[in-house]
């Protein structure tokens, strides 16, 4: 799955961001620099890759439940708070904007076949008033071979 639709969406709907969402190239770039975004809020959009499922076999069928993972990657620092706690209220309040504009729809936007489901929300790293927080979305599909 390509993820830049999702990039598209959020750029366009959480305005938290204010258009600070990219993808895997450029989260690639800063830690090839060992640097933070110049300015936060920022999201990352990543492709996380499959989750399998139950499989099963009948006469010349083979299925197998799948899910395909992206993970939205939230940093939000807050100057002069080495404890990152004044960034904490942002932070919630930014994962339910992120949240919001993904579940329940496909990644091309639609509500029809498969949609985004969150599959978990983890805080990665709180370290000298930065904080970076992992969200995991999945979409269910199914694979079939005959």
């Amino acid at each position: 799955m390509s993820t830049d639709a999702l990039v598209a969406r959020l750029k366009a709907q959480v305005a938290a961001l204010e258009k600070r969402v990219e993808g895997a190239a450029e989260l690639t770039e800063l830690v090839n620099q060992n640097a933070l975004p110049n300015r936060t809020p920022a999201a990352y959009v990543l492709p996380l890759g499959l989750r399998a499922g139950q499989a099963d076999a009948a006469t010349g069928l083979f299925r197998q439940a799948i899910g395909e993972l992206v993970g939205v990657l939230l940093i939000i620092r807050s100057a002069g708070d080495v404890t990152g706690q004044r960034a904490l209220p942002t932070m919630h309040s930014l994962v339910a904007d992120v949240v919001n504009p993904v579940c329940g729809r496909g990644p091309d936007g639609n509500v029809a076949g498969g949609v985004f489901q969150l599959s978990r929300g983890a805080l990665v790293s709180l370290n000298r008033g930065t904080i970076i927080y992992q969200l995991d979305f999945a979409v269910d599909d199914m694979l079939r071979i005959s």
